[in-house]
């Protein structure tokens, strides 16, 4: 007998840790093998997942205005409770696998009619008890460890969706942070221009008044002081606007002194490498969050097959039980219970089927949504690692520009000056000059806020 008591408990012990989940194989990335040729940058440079944000941003306010950020944003705080309400979760079904234990107290009081007592008179029952029960369902065919296996990716899969937040709060604070400093730095461009023209109105004004200058020439300078007026009005409320929204990435109110005042005065930031092999995509944590909802899919396959096989549950109580509360703890007054109980499903209107071919449409709809996220991954980095290049020699052409026209503007100012041209040359020079600086800076802003994308989608900043 001690034979068979061993054979059976180790049969349900080796039974005990079998599942039915389907073995996982990772879908092949349906992208190339390499990301775009010439694309690459600059292969000398760090990897983009070996730098912290902290070594990648080297502005020391802007790193200031992220850990801001990162403290206070209330997107970034609910991703983080959500990491402890699947974590909760988890621990909920994987405490299903033991056995649960209940202390109980009551009593029960109830009278029987006449028609039902054994002396023919009515009677009042009293019961007290004391409970001791516990409860345990045998998983020999692994639907508990399926459902533990399904919570436990779900649970690393917000794990991973959190580091995605944080890797996309980071990337949205210092764009947002280099928006205002562009923004700044176009202001102080317009209210220089704006001095500039207002000096050059004067100077018609009186020249005008000496009758030397034609009204033609004074209303055409009019009309460049205005248009100077206008872009200041506009970028003074860019620059609100671009603080109002740098306070509620940051979750507060950012001091003054944190805030950047234009492009120029900003650092750089650090030159990173994104490699040539595609396959250091699958390390970005959308993907991986993608990849665990995939497992979990997978993983609940096992738990739909192991629902058509019987279910084993164990229940005993053990305690006192006694007509009066003051005998309940004496001799005579023990109980115990013990019941076993196996249910089979033998018929069920098809939903065991439908339920196990669901769980096979959900495993192929996260196949799916694995995909689309390793597809999108590589159109962004390719993207990033295209158009960086592409603003590289902009910027270059966007420099060359304006130091030529500010050599244009010198001569045409000093030609006017002098009496040689009409002030309609200097005009002409100046706006140009203006509108190439305006440029410069918006090809700066590019440029960097490219840097930024590509640290991103690279999957850098953890």
């Amino acid at each position: 007998m001690r034979n068979k008591i061993f054979s059976l408990g180790l049969a349900v012990l080796l039974l005990g840790g079998c599942t039915m989940i389907p073995r996982y194989h990772r879908p092949e990335a349906p992208v190339p093998a390499a990301l775009p040729a010439g694309a690459s940058g600059d292969t000398a440079a760090t990897a983009a997942v070996d730098l912290s944000w902290q070594q990648f941003f080297t502005e020391p306010s802007l790193r200031a205005v992220i850990e801001l950020a990162l403290a206070n944003n209330r997107d970034l705080r609910v991703a983080a409770l959500n990491v402890e309400k699947m974590q909760a979760l988890y621990r909920i079904q994987r405490s299903s696998l033991y056995p649960s234990v209940a202390a109980t107290a009551g009593a029960d009081n109830y009278r029987l009619p006449q028609q039902m007592s054994s002396t023919g008179n009515p009677q009042t029952i009293e019961q007290w008890s004391v409970l001791g029960t516990a409860s345990w369902e045998i998983d020999l065919f692994g639907r508990l460890r399926s459902l533990k296996a399904k919570a436990l990716n779900q649970f690393l899969a917000t794990v991973e969706a959190r580091k995605a937040a944080q890797i996309s709060l980071v990337a949205a604070v210092a764009d947002g942070y280099l928006m205002l400093a562009a923004d700044r730095e176009s202001l102080e461009l317009a209210q220089a221009t704006l001095a500039a023209q207002q000096a050059y109105y004067e100077l018609i004004q009186k020249s005008r008044d000496a009758g030397v200058a034609s009204d033609l020439t004074l209303r055409q300078s009019q009309s460049q002081v205005e248009a100077a007026r206008v872009d200041v009005a506009r970028y003074t409320g860019l620059v609100a606007t671009d603080a109002n929204a740098l306070n509620l990435l940051a979750g507060k109110q950012i001091p003054s002194e944190l805030l950047p005042g234009g492009m120029t005065a900003v650092a750089e930031l650090k030159d990173i490498s994104a490699g040539l092999d595609s396959a250091i995509l699958l390390g970005r944590p959308d993907i991986l969050s993608a990849e665990y909802q995939l497992k979990g899919m997978n993983a609940n396959i096992g738990a739909a097959r192991a629902a058509f096989f019987p279910r084993i549950s164990l229940t005993a109580a053990a305690g006192t039980l006694a007509p009066e509360l003051s005998h309940l703890f004496q001799d005579g007054t023990g109980y115990w219970s013990y019941t076993p109980q196996i249910v089979q499903p033998i018929f069920a209107g098809g939903s065991l089927v439908a339920n196990l071919r669901m769980a096979k449409v959900d495993r192929d709809i996260a196949v799916a949504q694995y995909e689309k996220a390793v597809q999108t991954a590589f159109r962004e980095v390719s993207d990033a690692l295209v158009q960086g290049q592409a603003l590289v020699n902009q910027m270059d052409a966007q420099q060359s520009l304006v130091k030529a026209l500010d050599e244009s503007y010198r001569l045409s100012d000093a030609r006017y000056r002098e009496g040689i041209d009409s002030y309609l040359g200097v005009l002409v020079s100046q706006r140009a000059l203006y509108d190439a600086q305006r440029g410069l800076v918006s090809t700066r802003l590019a440029r960097r806020s490219n840097q930024i994308a590509l640290f991103k989608v690279l999957g850098g900043g953890l």
